[in-house]
């Protein structure tokens, strides 16, 4: 059986999402989400959520090039991831970001160049990297 994954990468301003299948391993954008001090229209998270039925939901955890909690944002992540869980009812698990967006930029700047890395894309590409990355360390 294969589960739909659907993964956030949490940011104060944005939040990008990416959808993803565990049976192909891969995951593709969806769509960013406006935060104000880091809180986003829950409404419009609730219509992506109910829209994908997701199996797990997978939320990026930023840490630093060491894997230690930023002082700031670590926190607040978890404090999303919890929310999530909370108002929907989707099972949640963290997972490291460390370089999910630099790896993003690459990889929008060699799809598109620079017009391809606005704020929104390279949220929902460091989603999906996030996601990749999730799928990956499940194989190992």
């Amino acid at each position: 059986m294969s589960r739909t994954i659907m993964a956030f990468d949490y940011g104060t301003k944005s939040i990008g999402s990416a959808i993803g299948q565990e049976v192909t391993g891969t995951a593709s954008p969806l769509k960013a989400f406006k935060a104000k001090d880091g809180i986003p229209n829950w409404d419009e998270i609730q219509t992506q959520i109910n829209e994908w039925k997701p199996d797990l939901v997978v939320v990026g955890l930023p840490t630093d090039l060491h894997g230690k909690a930023l002082e700031t944002i670590t926190p607040r992540a978890k404090k999303f991831a919890k929310r999530l869980h909370g108002r929907f009812g989707v099972t949640v698990e963290m997972h490291d970001e460390r370089l999910s967006t630099t790896e993003a930029r690459s990889e929008l700047f060699e799809m598109g160049g620079y017009k391809a890395l606005s704020k929104g894309n390279v949220d929902c590409q460091s989603a999906v990297v996030i996601l990749e990355s999730w799928f990956e360390h499940q194989w190992q």
